[in-house]
């Protein structure tokens, strides 16, 4: 079996700012989904 990893979850202060790195650093991503729900704002990165 080769070790990956599937989900990683870290809180930030600043989602928005957290999705501009990591999309400049190169990951994948779709943005910021769940801004209808309080407290349900997320953002997926593919690995």
């Amino acid at each position: 079996m080769t070790p990956r990893i599937n989900v990683l979850t870290l809180g930030v202060d600043d989602l928005e700012r957290s999705v501009r790195f990591y999309r400049a650093i190169g990951f994948d991503s779709e943005g910021i989904v769940g801004q209808e729900f309080e407290h349900g704002t997320v953002g997926f990165f593919v690995l």
